[in-house]
């Protein structure tokens, strides 16, 4: 008996081993799956990250890889021969009028192209004509103004004044303007600046006195650019975007404010919610921007979200697999809808009212859907952001 309890009792232990080696197996079991599912996830992350392009996020163009550019420029193959087809009217460049011919060269034939006589110069009442535009030999204008210095008979030395309207500095404001419009709105480099000026009109000048010139074009636009701004946030209607912008050393945010009467250009030191706000100073109208959060404090029933946004944000969800691919899919579909609509309207074809008809169903269609992608796994819930301010609504009055 004891030799068979002892064989029991082995017997045991051993089962009582191999259940805690299982337990731990299943627990290691279990964390491998969650860490393998957390990978997979992950490596869609990333995948998905991979493939985003100007076209399905808010990359720009300019970040795309050369591949991908080529491949959106270069149409479909349409198997007809290169060049002009059968009966498409050519073009040409067209003559200028003689008010712009700054100058002409009569040219007569000296012999004939026959027999070689001479031949005399009869002007021809309706001459071929060929222009060749050119632009003239640049030299600068330079200026001199001598001030001279004369003695009264009381003993005081008085010295000549400039005109009224001569420049303080050593540039006019032709060379200034030149200055700013390369640097400020091409964006050259001082650099290259100071290059082009010793090139093209030999003036040498150094670097500081380019930045010079160009405080002193700040100075002198500072008026005037401020009036466009109130007179912008005033409108009924303004779009508001951002890009980096490299200044002086460091990237700061250039920032557009856009209507339809004018533009305006600031350059912040960041694009934080309190250096915008300052700058829009009033909350008034309709603010059309992106999704960012630094317009937070512009209500949402005032403003409306870029619609090319929306569709690069639709067309990043229709990319993914699953239940998001489906949602993504059906959005580009009712905003194809949508789109298509307001370009009827835009072109003439369609009148706001009817406009309005259209839409009404599509607004609870496509809403529902958003508020839908809140409880997909791997969509934002900022998607709410969209639901919330009526976004067809706001479409229409921005329009």
């Amino acid at each position: 008996m004891s030799s068979g309890d002892t064989q029991i009792d082995r017997l045991e232990r051993r089962i009582d081993v191999l259940l805690e080696r299982i337990e731990a197996q299943a627990a290691e079991i279990s964390t491998l799956k969650a860490e393998n599912s957390a990978l997979k996830a992950e490596n869609a992350e990333l995948r998905r990250r991979l493939g985003e392009n100007s076209s399905n996020s808010n990359k720009p163009p300019s970040t795309d890889p050369p591949g991908q550019r080529r491949d959106r420029a270069k149409p479909e193959p349409s198997g007809r021969a290169p060049g002009g087809q059968p009966g498409h009217k050519g073009k040409r460049r067209e003559l200028l009028p003689a008010n712009k011919v700054t100058g002409t060269s009569e040219c007569f034939p000296e012999t004939c192209r026959r027999c070689g006589d001479d031949l005399p110069q009869t002007r021809d009442p309706e001459p071929l004509r060929h222009q060749v535009i050119e632009i003239p030999k640049i030299d600068a204008d330079i200026h001199e103004f001598r001030r001279h210095r004369v003695t009264c008979r009381c003993g005081a030395t008085t010295c000549g004044p400039l005109p009224d309207g001569t420049p303080a500095g050593i540039f006019g404001p032709r060379l200034l303007t030149l200055i700013a419009v390369l640097i400020g709105s091409m964006h050259v480099s001082r650099r290259k600046v100071q290059t082009l000026l010793a090139d093209l009109l030999g003036i040498e000048v150094s670097l500081g006195c380019i930045s010079e010139s160009e405080a002193v074009v700040s100075e002198a636009v500072a008026g005037a650019v401020d009036e466009a701004r109130v007179h912008a946030l005033a409108d009924r209607v303004k779009h508001v975007d951002a890009t980096t912008w490299y200044q002086s050393g460091a990237y700061r945010s250039l920032w557009v404010l856009a209507t339809r009467a004018v533009t305006v250009f600031y350059v912040a030191a960041n694009g934080t919610q309190d250096a915008l706000r300052r700058w829009l100073s009033e909350v008034r109208g309709i603010l059309v921007t992106d999704r960012g959060t630094q317009f937070g404090f512009w209500a949402m029933d005032r403003r409306q979200i870029c619609w090319a946004h929306l569709v690069r944000k639709f067309a990043s969800y229709a990319s993914r697999q699953g239940q998001a691919g489906k949602l993504g899919n059906q959005l580009l579909l009712w905003t194809g809808i949508v789109l298509h609509h307001w370009h009827r309207v835009r072109d003439g074809t369609m009148s706001r009212a009817e406009l309005r008809t259209r839409l009404a169903p599509l607004r609870g269609a496509i809403e529902g859907l958003l508020e839908a992608g809140t409880l997909v796994s791997g969509i934002s819930g900022s998607s709410r952001v969209w639901v919330t301010g009526d976004l067809l609504d706001r479409e229409l009055r921005a329009a």
